[in-house]
């Protein structure tokens, strides 16, 4: 099979021809159709997260179809397809796993970083991580799904109930929750980078009731706030912007420091929360529920030889919503 490899260091991603994988007994193999391409593919390839398996086959929201499967596997046959998500891997026996929170296990695997992934025309996938996607809709508009999609809603579960939401950073996660949040009835408000009109005028076109600048000050105070940019200086800035009781929800896995602010920001009961990868439940919940919403994801398609230009142009913020590889 051919396949987009990363060796480490400052490299570029290299294409290369290798052995097509094996499944074993509890795993399903995977011919992928389109698999996007996400943030935290960045922070591994910049170095943020640090000891990846080398070499790497990037990418953690995969689409494909089954060619084959493990003989422990049930629920699952040729030909159907399927979706691979970050969270790849779990023990299924730590305290995490036994009470429902197998997105905080003690021993994960984690696809497209300690498990190769969907850079590639083949993959393999444990059987009992993979969600079933519906057959007929095209497979580059499912892929942002498996990763933006899935913890853009396990971030606005985290915010609880609320009225007014306020997005930092509108890139692929925050496109799709926007539609979800739309659909809730959730009035959304889009913090962008300084002078990035364009996603501006993209937020308001997806339903944001409002669209500005991350320096800007909140019109109103909100109920809860996600950051989905990795830059640790927003978290007072949303602090401010949310109010009494509010919450601050970080989307991402990888961020700056957060600077020293003000005890006063955080009091009157305001709370800072991060996210976690996710749980089986997040996905069932959530892909009936973009199903519901309607949600349509604004996608830029690469071929698989071409993730290095798609990582860069993910790097440089050239992109509007999600890219994806076809191989």
């Amino acid at each position: 099979m051919r396949a987009m490899v990363f060796e480490g260091g400052a490299s570029q991603l290299v294409l290369r021809n290798m052995p097509d994988p094996v499944p074993n007994p509890n795993e399903v193999l995977i011919r992928v159709e389109a698999c996007g391409v996400c943030r935290t593919d960045l922070h591994v390839v910049d170095g943020d997260l640090r000891e990846p398996k080398l070499p790497l086959i990037l990418g953690h929201e995969i689409v494909g179809r089954i060619e084959e499967i493990g003989r422990n596997v049930s629920g699952l046959e040729p030909g159907q397809r399927v979706g691979v998500p970050w969270l790849g891997h779990t023990c299924g026996a730590c305290h995490y796993c036994r009470t429902g929170h197998e997105n905080l296990c003690d021993m994960p695997g984690f696809t497209g970083y300690t498990i190769n992934g969907g850079y590639a025309e083949l993959c393999t996938a444990d059987a009992q991580t993979v969600f079933t996607l519906p057959a007929e809709t095209d497979a580059v508009s499912l892929a942002p799904l498996l990763c933006a999609g899935l913890i853009g809603y396990r971030s606005y579960k985290l915010c609880g109930d609320v009225r007014t939401l306020g997005i930092y950073g509108f890139g692929a996660a925050a496109h799709i929750l926007c539609q979800i949040a739309r659909h809730k009835g959730v009035e959304v408000h889009a913090f962008t980078r300084d002078g990035d009109h364009a996603a501006q005028s993209f937020a308001r076109r997806l339903g944001a009731k409002w669209a500005g600048a991350s320096s800007d000050p909140a019109i109103e105070p909100l109920d809860a706030a996600i950051i989905f940019a990795p830059v640790g200086f927003l978290v007072p800035t949303a602090l401010r912007a949310v109010r009494k009781g509010g919450r601050v929800v970080c989307g991402d896995i990888h961020m700056s420091d957060i600077p020293s602010f003000p005890y006063a920001d955080l009091w009157e009961e305001r709370s800072i929360l991060s996210v976690a990868n996710l749980t089986r439940a997040d996905g069932e919940e959530f892909f009936p529920l973009a199903q519901e919403a309607g949600v349509k994801t604004e996608t830029v398609s690469y071929p698989l030889e071409r993730a290095n230009q798609a990582l860069d142009d993910l790097r440089l913020g050239h992109l509007q919503g999600a890219a994806v590889l076809v191989p």
